[in-house]
C-alpha cells in the first residue's frame, strides 16, 4: 500500500510539472494551448538524442531540455501564438490542436513511430526497501519527487514574491493599464510562455522513462493535462499540484487493484468532482 502511494505521488508530481505550464497559460494568460504536450515530447526526444548519440550525462540533459524548449516556446510565441491571444477560445483550440497533430507527424517522420527506451544512469536504477518491504522506493521516482518539489517551491515563490510575478498578475488583470505604467506586457507574456514550455520540456525529459516516449505523446497525455487544470483550477499553483497528486495516486492505485478498468476510475473521479465543483477543487474565493 505504501509503495503504491509512493509511486502515485511520484507520478502526480511528474504530471504537475508537465501540466503547470498549461495551467499558467490558461489561468494567467487566458490562452488555451492544446499543443502543450508537444513541448514535453520535444524535451523527451532531445534528452534521448543527447544521451544516445552524443553521450551527454543525464543530469546535463535536464537543464538543456528546459532551455531548448523554453527558447522554442519563445520563438513560437512571438511568431505564432501571439496573434491568437485575442481570438475566441474555439479558434485557439483548433489552432493549437493543429500544431499538436503537426508535431506528431513531424516526430513520426524524423524519429520513427516505435516507442523509445531511455537508459538511466546506474545510480538511478536501484530500489530501496523499508519496513520489511512495506515501502519500496525506486531511486528514479525519488529523484523525480525531489526535483519536482524544488521546482514547485521555486515557481510558487517567483509568482507570489517577486517583481516579475506582480507584473505578470498586473498584465493579466488589465494589459492596457499595465502597459501605461511602463510594464512591457508582450515581454512578460513571452517570458511566461517560454518558462511554461521549458517546464513541459523538463517534464518530458524526466517522464520519458516512466511514461514512455513515442510520437503520439502529445495526444496520449493531453487529457491528463486538462484533468489536472480542470480539477485544480487555474487561479493558483497549489491547486493543480494537489489535483495532479490526486490524479497520480488514483491512477496508480486503480491500475494496481483493478487493472481491467484501466483509466475508467480516473475519468469517473474527474466527472464526479467537476459535477460537484465545476470551477475546480482548489479555486480561491474571488479567483478567476
Amino acid at each position: 500500500m505504501l509503495t503504491i502511494l509512493f509511486d502515485g505521488v511520484a507520478y502526480g508530481m511528474l504530471l504537475f510539472i508537465l501540466a503547470v505550464g498549461l495551467s499558467v497559460t490558461m489561468g494567467l494568460m487566458n490562452f488555451i494551448n492544446l499543443a502543450h504536450g508537444a513541448f514535453a515530447m520535444a524535451g523527451g526526444y532531445l534528452t534521448l538524442v543527447l544521451m544516445q548519440r552524443f553521450e551527454v550525462p543525464f543530469l546535463w540533459c535536464l537543464p538543456l531540455a528546459f532551455v531548448t524548449t523554453a527558447l522554442l516556446g519563445a520563438v513560437l510565441e512571438r511568431t505564432l501564438y501571439r496573434h491568437m491571444y485575442k481570438k475566441p477560445h474555439l479558434d485557439q483550440v483548433l489552432f493549437s490542436i493543429g500544431l499538436a497533430f503537426m508535431s506528431v507527424a513531424s516526430v513520426d517522420y524524423l524519429m520513427g513511430s516505435q516507442q523509445q527506451i531511455m537508459q538511466l544512469p546506474d545510480w538511478l536504477r536501484g530500489r530501496t526497501e523499508l519496513w520489511d518491504g512495506a515501502l519500496g522506493m525506486g531511486h528514479y521516482r525519488l529523484f523525480i519527487i525531489a526535483v519536482c518539489a524544488a521546482l514547485t517551491v521555486g515557481l510558487q515563490y517567483v509568482l507570489a514574491k517577486t517583481r516579475f510575478g506582480s507584473r505578470l498578475r498586473a498584465s493579466v488583470d488589465d494589459a492596457r493599464v499595465a502597459a501605461g505604467l511602463g510594464i512591457r506586457v508582450n515581454l512578460i507574456f513571452a517570458a511566461t510562455f517560454a518558462v511554461g514550455s521549458g517546464l513541459a520540456g523538463l517534464g518530458g525529459a524526466l517522464g520519458a522513462e516512466v511514461l514512455g516516449l513515442d510520437p503520439t505523446f502529445p495526444l496520449k497525455f493531453m487529457v491528463y493535462f486538462l484533468i489536472v487544470v480542470a480539477v485544480g483550477g487555474t487561479s493558483s499553483i497549489t491547486g493543480p499540484l494537489w489535483a495532479a497528486l490526486l490524479l497520480g495516486i488514483a491512477d496508480v492505485a486503480g491500475k494496481y487493484y483493478m487493472p481491467k478498468l484501466g483509466s475508467f476510475i480516473v475519468y469517473s473521479l474527474m466527472i464526479a468532482i467537476l459535477i460537484w465543483r465545476p470551477q475546480g477543487l482548489f479555486v480561491r474565493k474571488g479567483g478567476r
